[in-house]
């Protein structure tokens, strides 16, 4: 099983606490976000766990706490997402020179797959700004990464504000462009996540997040595992079981899909338990646990190495 946390909220940021109870009881209590009736127990010891990929915009907080996750024989990457936006835009995030660091620190002890995204155009966010941020943050972190993604924001129903606006394909091309001739500089593949949008023209190949390579070199062998069909079209992840919650993300980023309401993340982030099974709220009477069927994808008799 391939362990993401997560998608929907950022846990090293907010909930490091609470992972690390769950790593040590080997278990986790999830529901399902369309059906939150529905409550699964999913295994989490590492003879099952075959690889977790973290997902966060400022990981400082977990950091003290890898020691115990590397001694308990799990293994993992980060998918980082580090831009040069402000407070304008990510309400609650540390300086972002603070955060590079963060991001150099980490990547001493584990692969950190850098994201760029989501691109974001308005009246001052412009190519000119993009390109020079880029080539910014590619000069920092070129020796620390192996790759960055990037995505261009989608512009979801919710998301009312002047900051967004629509993107248009040759704004998108253009920039591709520029991204793929300044990261080629540093000898830094640039690829794309989800994008309807072919950028191979540029160089910049589809991104796999949860990535068969990334894990396989982890675990120094072959992984089974199927790709995720449960993505959006053009996503070349493989399947994961995800023990994040939508609406817990205090970041603050006003370009979300994850949260509804800053009052409503507010209120979520009260009533976390650290010591919970669940990373929000506790189980009711009558509610009906059903264990998660799990088992590890690795295929030990074709190692790698």
């Amino acid at each position: 099983m391939i362990l993401s946390a997560s998608r929907r909220t950022d846990i090293p940021a907010f909930y490091a606490d609470w992972l690390l109870g769950r790593l040590r009881a080997c278990y986790a209590l999830t529901r399902n976000p369309m059906n939150p009736t529905q409550i699964s127990r999913v295994p989490l010891s590492p003879d099952v766990v075959d690889c977790i990929v973290f997902w966060t915009k400022d990981p400082l907080p977990l950091l003290p706490r890898l020691l115990e996750i590397d001694r308990m024989g799990h293994r993992y990457y980060f998918q980082f997402t580090l831009t040069s936006y402000d407070r304008a835009l990510e309400k609650n995030l540390r300086d972002k020179d603070v955060i590079v660091k963060t991001f150099i620190e980490l990547s001493k002890n584990c692969p950190v797959l850098w994201r760029y995204d989501p691109i974001i155009l308005n009246d001052w966010l412009d190519i000119t700004w993009h390109t020079e941020q880029f080539a910014r943050l590619c000069e920092k972190l070129h020796r620390h990464t192996p790759q960055v993604t990037i995505s261009f924001v989608i512009l979801y129903p919710k998301l009312k504000t002047p900051l967004i606006r629509r993107i248009t394909e040759g704004e998108m091309a253009g920039l591709a462009g520029r991204f793929a001739e300044i990261a080629g500089q540093y000898g830094l593949p640039v690829k794309a996540c989800c994008e309807k949008m072919d950028l191979t023209p540029y160089g910049i190949q589809r991104a796999s997040c949860i990535d068969r390579a990334t894990i396989e070199a982890l675990c120094g062998c072959k992984i089974a595992a199927p790709q995720d069909k449960n993505q959006r079209p053009g996503c070349g992840c493989l399947a994961s079981v995800d023990i994040g919650v939508y609406n817990t993300c205090g970041n603050g980023c006003v370009y979300c899909y994850a949260n509804h309401s800053a009052g409503s993340v507010a209120a979520n982030l009260r009533c976390h338990d650290p010591a919970g099974e669940l990373l929000l709220g506790a189980v009711q009477p009558g509610e009906k646990i059903v264990m998660r069927e799990a088992r590890s994808w690795k295929e030990e008799q074709l190692s790698l190495f």
